[in-house]
Formats: C-alpha cells, structure tokens, sequence
C-alpha cells in the first residue's frame, strides 16, 4: 500500500492527475507531494511505500507550497482555453488550481503549442492541452491492450501521440475521455453540444449487449446527450465500450412515432392507436391459434416478453420465441445458459477454454476481465473458433469440433493445461444455439468439464456467454419454441423488436406487425406498425449473462405516440377480448415472479442448485462445420447502432482492412 492508498483510507483528500486506481503507478506529475517525518524533501505518495510508524503530513506550509510550486509549472504551458473546453466544469486542472494552486504564475514567455493528433472518429484530441499524466497511454497499454499510444520527445518537447500516424482501434478507445484529467482528449462527437450543468443525469443500465453495463445517460429536455459509465465492480468496473457510449445518437434517428397501417397501395399511413389495435385483433381471430407466432427482438426487456407469452397463450399459440436462441433452445438447467463463474470471478480463473465465441467483439467488459486476469496472473487461454484477434496471449488451437472431441478424449496437449489448472474455465459462445449440432456439441463440453473438474461445489467454470440483453431473461420466461419451425406456417406473426429474424420462409399471405422503436429490418415486411419505447424512455428488467437482474430507468420522455411494449400488448389483449390480468408494472412484474422470481431479485446472482449431471445423455452426430464469427461488425448489431451516425462512421473508418 502507498502513502496516498493510507491516505485515502483514513479520508484525507491527496490532489493528483496521474495516479489512478486501476492503472500501473507513473510517479510523473508530483501533485501529490507530501511531507514525511525526517525526509529531507517533500516526497510523491502515490509511489512511497506507506511502512509502519511513518508520520505523514498533508497540511503542512511545505507540502502546501510543493504543490503550488508543481501546479505553476503544469499551468505554465496550458493553453487559456476554459471558456472553449469541453471539460470545463468537470476539469480536474481547474478544480486542483482552485483548491491547491498559487493565485498568480510568474511564467512570462511564449507558451508551447503542441499538433493535434487524429485519433478516430470518437476521440477528439487538443493535445497543447495535454499535462503529461500518461493516464491514457497506461488505459491503452495495459486495459485496452492495444499499443497505439506513447510518449515521444524529451524535455519541453515531449508529447503523446501515436508513434506512427495511425487510428486508435480499440473498442475501449472512449475510456480515455473519462481518465483524462484535462480537456486533452474530449468525446469528438458530444464536442460543443452541453455543458455538464445543464445535463440531467439519469443512473441506468446499457442493452446493446448481454453484460448489462452500468452507465449514466445524460439528457438535456428531450434528448440524450452522452452516455458515460457508473463504477460497479462485479459487472463493468468503471469502463464501458464505444458501442455502448456512442450509440446514443441512434435513439433519435429513424424512430416510430406514430401507429400505422400498410393500405392497398403498399405505403404506410398514420392512424389512431384504437384503429390499429382494433385491424390486428381483428387478423388475430381469424387465423387458426397454431398459426400465431410471436418473436421477441433482442433488446426486449422481461416485463413485454411475459405480456406477449401471456397473450400468445390466451390465443392458443405457444409459438413464442427470442432472436438469437436458436433451434429448440434447452432452457431447463439455468446453468445451461449462463456464465456461471460471473464477470468478476474470472479474475481467480488461471486457464481458459474459448469455444465458439470471440469475446472481445460480442463482450468487450468480459474480454478486458479476462485480458486482466492473463496480465495478473499469466492464466493461459486456448481458443477454438474463426481466426479473431485477441489482445492477450492465446493459442488458436483449432477452428471447428473436431479440436473440442480430441480433448473431450483426452487426446489434445492442451488438456495437460486443463487438469492442471486450479480454477478452469470454459467459455461457449452462444453462437453455438443457432447450429444443427448444438447438443452433441455442449455435450462434448460437459464430458471436458467433468473430466477436468470444472464444476466443484466451490467453482463453476463451465460458462455460456450470451451475445444479447434480453437471451437470459427470455429462457428463464420459458420463450423457447423455434422460430424456423413456426414461421414456415405462421399466417400471424408479432416482430416485438425483433429485427434480425429470417423472414424468407414466411408465407406471402402472413400478416405481420411490428412493433419497435425504430424503422429498421422489420419494418420492410410489416402490415401494421406500433411504435414503442427505447430502453432510455422506459422502465424495465433486463438480465444479464451472468444471471444478475437489473433495472433501466427513463431518461427522457417518449417519442410521438409511443408506449411501452407491455402496455402495448396489455391494450390489445382487452381489443382481442383475452384482457391479460395487469394493469401497472407492479403487476406485471408480480406476474414475473410467478414465472422467473429470480428475475425481481436485482443486483443478486442467485446460484444454481441443479448439477448438470441431471441432462441427460445425448447421442447426436457433430458436424464438422468450422465455428463462425456471429458478430460481422462490432458496430452494428441491433436496431439503435444501426440508427447511429457515430456508429456508422466507426464502421466506415476502424473495420477497414
């Protein structure tokens, strides 16, 4: 522990601009200067080791003009940019000047300026601002593991920048806007739009994957204006992906906004919500019950797939499905289809099987958990799968199953690794579901993990990583029909969201409604559209891959005529004449706890009490079809990226080859 660690643990406030907790210690830029007992200078306490009997003093004439002395020199060269800063407000510089600084400089030359650098589309960089902290180039380094950033030149010449004109390419790249601790690196899209006063901050939860990150959305009026993170250290730490802080811009893009029919002419036209609602109860009746089927799209939250499973039942139809489960998905084990170790007991893994699954582009929070644990710990991570590109150590062992039954054999050298290791992992990618061969597959890796002990009663190793927010949530809630199947001979078919459906094999004469929050894939086949909430303008469950429920709040109010999906399907249900039993998200949500309790436990990971020894034995044929990459472009994967512009220019410029 260090002197500034001691510090902060007995609540005395050390300034600093280079020290942070989650990064490897710089010593470079002396703010925190303190005076210790028969030391003959000050000395930096973020690198002195704190040892017993030492007398710290914080307050002290001496300690008091050190860091005077050290602002001066910071202040010397920075620009007297405030009025035109993006972090002005929340500038570490200009809070430490005020608490700590002298109140004049006596620096009378020509102040150094500094080249920009061209970072991407998401970091906009004033680099004359920059105070050398080196915060970035340690975030780059050691989280994000690329080695884009670095410090160049000596003395007053010394900047940061990208050692050869390039990118920065990481899909962690955003996180250097919140460590840095001047307005050097600012976010290029939200450049000049607000100041942090104006902003109302609204403590949610992202949904653009299945990690279920902690984020803070801050609107002005009506509109979303940044995304930035919230520290919860079981899921996300104090980091986020660029998908999840720039997507936001697609919240006003493309939106449904009013409820609308296709008439004769194949053009859409606006009506009532009393008018559409009455045409789909009225199609829903004269079609046979086995010939509804509904789909829950991937950002669906728990609260509208229990109102749709209740409303497709009253019908008759139990054809009720989630995109992304695939064929048949096996939901009776919930540790079936859960990461089971959680997020952050990946950190005690020291060995790991990746099947099928790439995480650094379907969970860039889990990939930087298991990037740390390698760093800690050297834990060695062997990958069976497409060719990816990781940002830690591995072996690419193989592309497709036949990798996975040699060491279910016991006849791979990387099986040596497996039963050695104390605390193994294996990580499927849920990839996996939408294959012919799934069973014979998860039963391959079950017969690894009970050969080399994955699950004890003391660790769960055998995990299954879900690509979207509303997978777990809909297998607990029992969605598990198969999409394919139904529909070939649907001839009513619900999209709830759901954009990324196959619609080749439905029938010409299907009536489909969509009801989504923006005019995305499955607006082209719709007969009736109702528009609905994002996840920013409403409240709801979502559950996490870990198996941790959490809860969105609104942030800002709904476009146009939306509603929330349950409320929707709610309203329908009374049109229809099968008027479902809840009239307001308490009941709802005590309808889910007849189903799923665990849904309504938030913030806990309740265990499994059920082995999976209890499945039982399959005998499928495996084919040998290599594993493919499920996410084409990190970027775009739901309704909401595909709407962004921001999104779109990442795309443009980071996915060239």
């Amino acid at each position: 522990m260090t002197v500034l660690q001691a510090c902060e643990v007995a609540s005395v406030d050390i300034p600093r601009f280079c020290y942070h907790s989650r990064l490897s210690i710089a010593g470079n830029c002396r703010m925190c200067l303190v005076e210790v007992e028969k030391s003959p200078k000050p000395v930096a306490s973020c690198a002195m080791p704190a040892l017993p009997g030492m007398k710290i003093k914080t307050d002290t004439p001496v300690a008091k003009k050190a860091r005077e002395g050290v602002m001066e020199f910071l202040l010397m060269n920075h620009p007297l940019d405030c009025p035109i800063c993006d972090q002005g407000g929340e500038c570490d510089l200009q809070d430490q000047s005020m608490a700590f600084g002298a109140d004049r400089g006596r620096f009378t030359e020509m102040k150094r300026s500094v080249v920009d650098k061209n970072l991407g589309p998401l970091v906009k960089t004033v680099m004359t601002r920059c105070i050398q902290c080196t915060r970035c180039v340690r975030f780059a380094t050691e989280v994000a593991g690329v080695q884009d950033l670095g410090m160049l030149g000596r003395g007053s010449g010394e900047e940061i920048g990208t050692y050869v004109e390039k990118l920065m390419t990481s899909e962690l790249s955003g996180n250097v806007i919140d460590i840095c601790p001047v307005g050097a690196l600012t976010s290029k899209p939200f450049a000049f739009k607000a100041r942090n006063w104006e902003l109302k901050g609204t403590e949610t939860i992202d949904v653009t994957d299945a990690v279920g990150s902690n984020i803070r959305i801050d609107s002005r009026g009506p509109e979303v204006m940044r995304i930035i993170p919230r520290l919860n250290e079981d899921i996300n730490e104090e980091w986020i992906s660029d998908k999840t802080r720039f997507c936001y811009d697609g919240l006003k893009r493309q939106r449904l906004n009013d409820p609308m029919i296709r008439g004769p002419d194949g053009r859409f036209k606006a009506v009532t919500w009393r008018d559409a609602l009455a045409v789909v109860a009225e199609v829903a009746h004269q079609v046979k019950p086995e010939e509804i089927v509904g789909i829950a799209g991937r950002l669906s939250d728990a609260e509208s797939m229990m109102a749709l499973k209740d409303f497709l039942n009253k019908m008759g139809s139990n054809n009720v499905s989630c995109e992304g489960n695939g064929i048949s998905p096996n939901a009776d084990l919930r540790p079936s289809y859960l990461l089971n170790t959680t997020i952050a007991g990946l950190e005690k893994a020291d060995a790991f099987l990746l099947v099928g699954t790439q995480p650094r582009v379907e969970a860039p929070m889990v990939n930087a958990r298991i990037r740390k644990t390698v760093r800690a710990t050297q834990a060695k991570v062997a990958y069976i799968g497409s060719p990816s590109d990781f940002n830690y150590d591995h072996q690419h062992i193989g592309t497709g199953p036949e990798t996975l039954l040699e060491i279910a054999e016991g006849r791979h050298p990387f099986c040596s690794t497996l039963l050695t290791a104390k605390n193994p992992v294996i990580m499927v990618g849920a990839g996996i579901f939408e294959r012919k061969d799934k069973d014979a597959i998860f039963s391959a890796v079950e017969t690894i993990a009970k050969s080399a002990k994955v699950v004890r009663p003391d660790w769960n190793g055998l995990n299954i990583l879900l690509l979207h927010a509303a997978q777990a949530a809909a297998l607990d809630l029992g969605l598990v029909s198969s999409p394919i199947e139904s529909i070939q001979s649907a001839k009513f078919l619900y999209l709830m969201g759901a954009d990324d459906v196959n619609l080749d094999k439905l029938p010409d004469d299907a009536f489909v409604v969509y009801q989504g929050h923006h005019g995305d894939k499955g607006v082209y086949r719709a007969n009736v559209i109702l528009p609905s909430a994002a996840f920013s303008e409403k409240e709801g469950t979502y559950e996490n891959t870990e198996g941790c429920s959490q809860w969105t709040v609104p942030a800002v109010p709904t476009v146009g005529d939306a509603r929330d999906d349950w409320k929707i399907i709610r309203a329908l249900s009374e049109v229809a004449g099968v008027r479902l039993p809840y009239d307001n998200l308490e009941a709802v949500r005590a309808r889910i706890g007849m189903v799923a309790p665990n849904l309504l436990h938030v913030d806990e990971r309740e265990p499994s009490t059920v082995s999976l020894e209890m499945k039982p034995s399959v005998r499928h044929q495996m084919s040998h079809a290599p594993f493919e990459a499920v996410v084409d472009n990190i970027y775009m994967t739901d309704s909401i990226t595909r709407a962004s512009k921001i999104m779109a220019q990442c795309s443009l410029t980071l996915l060239k080859k």
